[in-house]
């Protein structure tokens, strides 16, 4: 199964001559001679430009393959604008399924013969289309409420089941034989992808991302999460509020409503902070198909979210590392990042520090204070990489997520105003974070938060207190039965030791004695002798 996915991956990429795209210079003599020799497999689309025939191909191999491109579609400092223009078809222009597959696939999820039973109107045409499911508007007939229904394209488990049962092979041979294999954990990183998209294929998961979401952002300025309407939702259909508002992408539309700019690029790197450091909870499916504009007040923009299949969380640990990494990084002191590194075990411990903080210095000073339109973030990430690897850095699958919503966040804010200053936007609210973690409120912060099990447990305190004491005061006494049960215990070991060694030699003077001229009674009671010692000596043991 798997050889036939991979015959099937390299039959579409030949097919829309992807091979082109890899300089002929790098190419080993083998590559090129097998290239010829598959002299059936012709690019197909030579028509079209180098971005529809990548996103055509993606298109082609599935959802895992158009999520990787709906990724690279954010990185326009990295692709040539064609290309990346393409791309963006495939954040929600993929080809939708069947309108009478999709419309009988509600009826069955939602229990009902007719879909008027619940929608006073339902359109047939998909308003989206995504790799993982499509949507469709509708009205509610309950309140009169528009709606969209997002359906989950059939057998879309089996398709991506394929393709992770692949990438888990490549992962494989990449982690045995590849030089940086055991360092960067693909394997590991794989299997943390996999449970995110197989996560997603859960439209009730969804769903309670999506309340829990709109929890937390109830009364935000910042950011609108849409109303989920539950009592509709099952494992592979979604009801959710119809939103009204300009797609992030959009940026000639919001141009023309003098959308203020600066505002909304700064309130994407506050929304992502408040979510990673606040809530522990992060929408981590950030590409611009999932990220719109409210119309209501431009000069004061508020982003609308939607599509919560994806979602990151992190322990306390990994969000105090990484909060007091990022302030280390804001305040230029490389020898903290690179102590918190060699403390966390991302670095061997025996990694020489002064070196390390040298090679980081080196990376990260030429980014700060330069806003985003002049730093080359490719080019910081591949120094970053090889620093990594030259310090034997190991990767860390948990944060897997949050390094690919940086990059959405990081490719939105390039689109939005170029001119943001991302460090100093971000620095404050750190700031202030680390201070309610470790400051004097936070102390009584944790107070007020565990005061009510505290005050449950007080009465039971005067018996806890009795009981200890009543313990402290017998201690004494029951340390010294305990020295002398060992005492007696090691006594008895000693003696059954040596009975056993007495029993030993009995039990070779009755082989020895038969050589001599003595009566038989003589070997066999040393015998008996050395029988009596050794179950003796057991018993003791015992």
């Amino acid at each position: 199964m798997r050889i036939l996915r991979l015959y099937r991956i390299n039959k579409v990429l030949l097919e829309h001559g992807l091979d082109d795209l890899v300089p002929e210079k790098w190419l080993p003599w083998y590559a090129k001679l097998l290239r010829m020799s598959i002299f059936w497999l012709r690019n197909k689309h030579k028509g079209k430009s180098q971005g529809e025939r990548i996103t055509l191909a993606l298109q082609s191999l599935g959802p895992v393959f158009i999520k990787f491109g709906q990724m690279l579609s954010t990185r326009r400092d990295l692709l040539p604008p064609e290309i990346a223009n393409e791309l963006a078809r495939l954040q929600d222009k993929v080809p939708p399924f069947s309108s009478e597959l999709a419309t009988e696939t509600v009826k069955i999820a939602l229990g009902i013969n007719d879909l008027g039973e619940l929608f006073s109107q339902f359109d047939t045409q998909p308003l989206a289309s995504a790799s993982i499911a499509q949507v469709h508007a509708a009205t509610l007939k309950a309140n009169n409420e528009d709606v969209v229904v997002k359906v989950l394209r059939p057998d879309i488990r089996d398709t991506i089941n394929a393709d992770m049962a692949l990438l888990e092979s490549v992962a494989s041979v990449v982690q045995k034989w590849l030089p940086d294999g055991k360092r960067l954990r693909p394997v590991e990183v794989v299997n943390e992808y996999r449970k995110t998209i197989v996560d997603e294929l859960d439209l009730m998961r969804e769903s309670a991302n999506g309340i829990q979401l709109r929890r937390n952002f109830e009364d935000s300025d910042s950011l609108y999460v849409p109303l989920i309407y539950s009592d509709y939702c099952r494992s592979n259909v979604l009801v959710m509020e119809r939103i009204y508002g300009l797609p992030i992408s959009n940026i000639d539309g919001l141009l023309a409503q003098n959308t203020n700019m600066k505002v909304l690029a700064e309130r994407g790197v506050e929304v992502f902070f408040t979510q990673v450091f606040r809530d522990s909870f992060f929408h981590a499916d950030m590409h611009p198909g999932n990220i719109f504009v409210s119309t209501e007040n431009p000069d004061n923009p508020k982003y609308i979210a939607i599509d919560f299949g994806i979602v990151g969380t992190l322990n306390r640990e990994d969000k105090r590392y990484l909060a007091e990494n990022f302030i280390a990084f804001f305040n230029r002191d490389y020898r903290k990042v690179a102590q918190l590194h060699a403390d966390s075990g991302w670095v061997p411990g025996d990694t020489n520090i002064d070196e390390f903080e040298m090679a980081i210095r080196t990376v990260c000073e030429p980014i700060f204070q330069k806003p985003l339109a002049e730093i080359s973030f490719g080019n910081v990430l591949l120094q970053l990489f090889n620093t990594a690897r030259r310090f034997n850095m190991v990767v860390q699958p948990q944060l897997v997520l949050l390094q690919k919503t940086l990059l959405y966040i990081e490719g939105l804010g390039r689109q939005l105003y170029p001119q943001l200053d991302l460090w100093k936007t971000a620095k404050p609210f750190l700031e202030n974070w680390m201070k309610e973690q470790i400051g004097v409120s936070a102390m009584f912060s944790k107070v007020k938060d565990n005061l009510p099990f505290w005050s449950e447990k007080l009465p039971e305190m005067p018996d806890l207190l009795y009981d200890s004491l009543q313990q402290l005061k017998r201690l004494p006494l029951q340390q010294q039965r305990d020295n002398q049960a060992i005492i007696a215990q090691q006594k008895r070991i000693a003696q059954s030791s040596h009975l056993s060694i007495v029993g030993s030699g009995l039990a070779i003077s009755s082989a020895i004695l038969p050589m001599y001229d003595l009566p038989w009674q003589f070997p066999a009671s040393s015998f008996l002798l050395a029988l009596i010692c050794w179950y003796v000596g057991w018993k003791k043991a015992d």
